[in-house]
């Protein structure tokens, strides 16, 4: 097994991800492929590109941020080298969130190199995305099955219930959009609708 994680993309000092400021990555490859996911072009465990841990934190030292978000694709499909990502991140005091379409319990009984990654992450979103029972009131979840679990007490004072959801899009020079933050499929394409934009899918071929 590969040290270094696949990644489809990062997205370094945006607010959209989580409390702060962030460096978010999207991870390639996801076992789960919830029907209705809005990144089904990060099922395939055989795109993207494999990134090194260390340029990736020193990138995200140099942005500034907080700490780490991983999504996907799944996380836990890559336990080992996000561990190592994530231990890396907590050394130089950054904070971990790690999205996941597993249940904790699940996670909890399974092999050391989950073990090692939820030990490195300081708030776990659990639960697969479930499109029939849509989240309306908290913040970055699509469902109402999802939970967050603090792992630690570095987040607890974040209520998803009062911190909307965020969208962060970044307008390259050829007209395309790269964004982050949580939006449906069709909110995103009702957006982008007349605008002459259109999302760019980075590496893999990108939010939760």
């Amino acid at each position: 097994m590969t040290t270094q994680p696949r990644i489809a993309r990062v997205v370094h000092a945006t607010t959209a991800e989580g409390p702060g400021l962030r460096t978010a990555i999207w991870v390639q490859g996801c076992s789960i492929r919830c029907s209705g996911c809005i990144n089904p072009h990060l099922f395939s465990p055989t795109g993207g590109e494999i990134m090194p841990k260390e340029q990736i934190i020193e990138d995200a030292v140099a942005a500034g941020v907080e700490g780490l978000t991983l999504l996907g694709g799944e996380p836990f499909d890559q336990a080992g080298p996000l561990a190592g990502l994530a231990s890396l991140a907590q050394a130089r005091g950054m904070g971990v969130i790690t999205f996941t379409g597993y249940e904790f319990d699940d996670l909890a009984s399974r092999d050391h190199y989950a073990q090692s990654l939820l030990a490195n992450t300081d708030l776990l979103v659990d639960g697969p995305y479930q499109a029939e029972i849509p989240e309306q009131k908290r913040a970055l979840v699509g469902s109402t099955n999802q939970r967050f679990i603090h792992l630690t007490d570095r987040y607890a004072d974040y209520d998803p219930e009062s911190n909307p959801n965020r969208l962060h899009v970044r307008i390259g020079p050829d007209g395309t959009a790269d964004v982050a933050g949580f939006l449906n499929s069709e909110a995103l394409k009702s957006l982008l609708n007349g605008t002459g934009l259109k999302r760019v899918r980075r590496r893999s071929s990108q939010s939760h």
